[in-house]
């Protein structure tokens, strides 16, 4: 479901200018992840949504490296996750996303690169490897937010689209086969890691809970989600999710969004 927007007074407006500005693709993971820590830090700020297929160039014109999330915010503009948090970390201390000790801090963010590197883009290219035979599914995913007229473009060019996707986020990172046991596999680390305790570094949540369960989204389909998700997902990730949906990081990642997502600090445009 969409989120009503209250129209805004010029002043407001105004003051919505000085606002940092999240570019995003909304179903994406590695944006949930920008999207949690701000909104767990409580920093307003106002969100863009981008085309899929064009971001790449948007992102590199807005003075990003061609990915998202981009967060524009104090004139600085950055396009890196990690670099987004460590900035959120330096203007809002609290609530704190790095441990205090400097052993835990720097267990936190190998586990953060860990994730980041060995889960992000695998389950990325298992979801799609799943979804793209299912176009209009994956269409209504992925333009979320956007216009009617873009809407209908992605749907025409679909056919185009989805050889583009498969051949660089499926095949790229390795193939369907190789993405679904990375995703498995960083489960595994994940389990191992907690063993059986509540947060991945010491007793609190910290940057690897964080990024962690952010790029579990598409598999665990949290209900604290913010934007929509599909009710049932295409046959073949269903199947992949139900497969997993005992094991204790699925369960994990599902309690993490319950007890830490929070609630939105994004202010309309």
């Amino acid at each position: 479901m969409g989120r009503a927007r209250t129209p805004l007074s010029v002043s407001a407006r105004l003051e919505n200018d000085d606002l940092p500005v999240l570019w995003q693709l909304r179903f994406s993971h590695f944006n949930e992840k920008g999207r949690w820590a701000l909104d767990y830090k409580g920093i307003r700020h106002v969100r863009r949504d981008l085309t899929p297929g064009t971001h790449p160039s948007r992102s590199k014109r807005l003075g990003g490296s061609g990915t998202t999330p981009l967060l524009q915010i104090g004139g600085r503009t950055i396009g890196d996750t990690t670099e987004i948090i460590a900035e959120l970390e330096r203007i809002r201390p609290e609530p704190p996303l790095y441990p205090d000790s400097e052993p835990d801090r720097l267990r936190a963010l190998e586990l953060e690169d860990h994730f980041d590197v060995e889960l992000g883009p695998y389950i990325r290219g298992a979801v799609f490897d799943a979804t793209l035979p299912y176009p209009r599914e994956f269409v209504a995913i992925s333009t979320q937010g956007l216009g009617r007229r873009t809407q209908i473009m992605q749907r025409v060019m679909s056919p185009l689209t989805t050889r583009v996707v498969r051949r660089l986020l499926v095949d790229g990172p390795g193939g369907p086969e190789k993405c679904r046991a990375k995703t498995v596999a960083a489960i595994d680390r994940l389990e191992a890691e907690l063993d059986g305790g509540d947060y991945l570094v010491g007793d609190g949540f910290t940057v690897a809970d964080l990024t962690a369960a952010a790029l579990l989204l598409p598999l665990v389909s949290p209900p604290e989600f913010q934007y929509r998700l599909p009710e049932a997902w295409p046959p073949p990730w269903e199947e992949f999710r139900r497969s997993l949906s005992e094991r204790p990081g699925y369960v994990w990642a599902l309690e993490m969004f319950r007890r830490h997502r929070g609630t939105s600090a994004e202010v309309a445009a």
